[in-house]
């Protein structure tokens, strides 16, 4: 099982966003900054998932463990339920992607266990 680190960020909150995700196996750590339009930071954690899904999916990775430190992509995943629409097509484009696994686990953690994929979702943040 891999482990996969994701987190999303917002130059303003809507703003400039970026998405980091670190990924460590067990022979290996992946690193990847994705550069993201004006979006909010939910909306930024949410394409973190996704990107990194599309990772996992394009190295072969089978077996997933997904560490998050937003309370709400954990929550939608794990109930396959948004409370706010705006999130819908994001959580089921990631839900789709996840059904492409064998198996996947998201837990949340807390900011501090997640600074690799904090520093690299800002990197990504391209400021006009």
């Amino acid at each position: 099982m891999i482990e996969v680190f994701i987190d999303g960020a917002s130059a303003g909150n809507p703003g400039p966003s970026g998405a980091g995700v670190f990924i460590k196996t067990q022979s290996d750590v992946h690193r990847f900054s994705f550069p993201l339009p004006h979006m909010t930071n939910h909306e930024a954690e949410y394409h973190a998932l996704i990107k990194a899904l599309e990772v996992c999916i394009d190295k072969g990775f089978k077996t997933v463990s997904c560490k998050t430190d937003s309370l709400l992509v954990e929550k939608a995943v794990d109930t396959r339920y948004v409370k706010n629409k705006l999130y819908a097509p994001l959580l089921e484009e990631a839900v789709q992607l996840i059904d492409q696994l064998d198996l996947f686990f998201i837990k949340w953690i807390p900011e501090k266990q997640n600074k690799t994929a904090d520093v690299l979702a800002r990197q990504a943040i391209v400021r006009s």
